[in-house]
């Protein structure tokens, strides 16, 4: 038996806990097969933790997070939460998790499943033999910088401002990432920004270009964001690994992400800093909470993710992934994903479905 391996569980709100639910058994049973003790400790964040403390990211959760191994995170927000001042909404908790953890690099595989062809809008020819990687800068940008707020205008009318802010460190460092990721794909990295406007983004520009001297062996290309979301859905295989802007790929990532036919497809890890962070791209769906309609796949493959970066589990990786292809190649499909002639299952017995091919 291998050492202890602590995961902090953080289910959050919405479908976060139907969905953390069956990722957890996945894990559970690679666990068993390997031998590996893994030890999973909940915690509260979101709209939950507000309730119970009145606190999106309460000091209990970020104790948890700091002694553990790899977090594994569902989804936080909805209506309810809303009227809520910006300081202690539920995203707040998400954002404060993420500088917690310094956890600056997002990594948003897109990559279409043969036998889900035909659940995406596009043409099969144009996304057929997709495999993207979006690195996403995740903890500077806009969503962090400084001054940010709304206020009060002598006429009393308002100004709401935000400050885009990135520094030269910050840019080396999720460049480096990305071109570290592209050695291990197809050695291609484009790099989007808005240089011809935003004079921050044309630093940006400045800094991966220089990074780039020292990575030769990979391509690197420029692009402006707007034409970024064109060519996503004009030529998406164009695309190895894109490296962009903490906004920009929170939306080129939700773009790419219909690419696969639905935004329940879609894993991430969240790493660079002291812990990982393993959730899926979607939100926490409140429209379908508790309906059992909810897709299970990104957050399983999520828990994939952290079993592949977290604790070098690659062959477990390998497996659930498989799984996951042998599933779909069976005809059986969440609502989100659901094509003519398949069988339409619930986010439980999409889980369990999963869990019988592992076995």
């Amino acid at each position: 038996m291998s050492d202890v391996k602590k995961i902090a569980v953080l289910p959050g709100d919405g479908i976060g806990p139907e969905i953390i639910a069956e990722a957890r058994k996945v894990l559970e049973l690679v666990g068993e097969k390997t031998g590996t003790a893994f030890e999973f400790t909940e915690g509260l964040i979101g709209g939950a933790a507000i309730d119970a403390t009145g606190n999106p990211f309460p000091e209990e959760t970020q104790e948890l997070v700091k002694a553990s191994d790899a977090v594994m995170l569902g989804a936080v927000g909805g209506p309810k939460w809303e009227g809520l001042d910006y300081a202690i909404r539920p995203e707040r908790g998400l954002l404060g998790l993420r500088a917690t953890l310094g956890a600056f690099a997002n990594l948003r595989p897109a990559k279409i499943y043969d036998e889900l062809v035909d659940a995406s809008t596009l043409k099969k020819e144009v996304i057929e033999g997709v495999d993207i990687m979006v690195v996403r800068e995740l903890t500077g940008g806009i969503y962090f910088g400084e001054p940010k707020g709304v206020e009060v205008l002598a006429d009393g009318s308002k100004k709401g401002f935000n400050t885009l802010v990135y520094t030269t460190p910050e840019i080396e460092r999720i460049a480096k990432i990305a071109f570290d990721v592209a050695r291990q794909r197809g050695r291609k990295v484009c790099s989007v920004d808005k240089a011809n406007v935003l004079e921050c983004t044309e630093l940006w520009r400045d800094v991966v270009t220089d990074v780039h001297k020292d990575y030769k062996d990979v391509e690197l290309s420029h692009m402006y964001v707007d034409n970024a979301a064109m060519q996503l859905i004009r030529n998406p295989k164009q695309f190895d690994v894109i490296v962009t802007t903490n906004m920009f790929g929170d939306i080129l990532s939700d773009a790419a992400s219909m690419l696969t036919g639905s935004i329940g497809m879609l894993p991430s890890a969240s790493m660079g800093g002291m812990v990982g962070i393993y959730e899926p791209i979607h939100g926490s769906a409140p429209d379908i909470a508790g309906q059992g309609k909810a897709n299970p796949i990104a957050t399983i493959m999520s828990a994939a993710m952290m079993l592949k970066y977290a604790f070098a589990m690659d062959d477990a990786y390998d497996d659930i992934d498989n799984a996951v292809i042998a599933v779909l190649g069976k005809g059986f499909r969440t609502p989100d994903i659901m094509q003519e002639g398949g069988t339409e299952v619930t986010c439980s017995k999409m889980g369990e479905l999963i869990l019988n091919e592992l076995t």
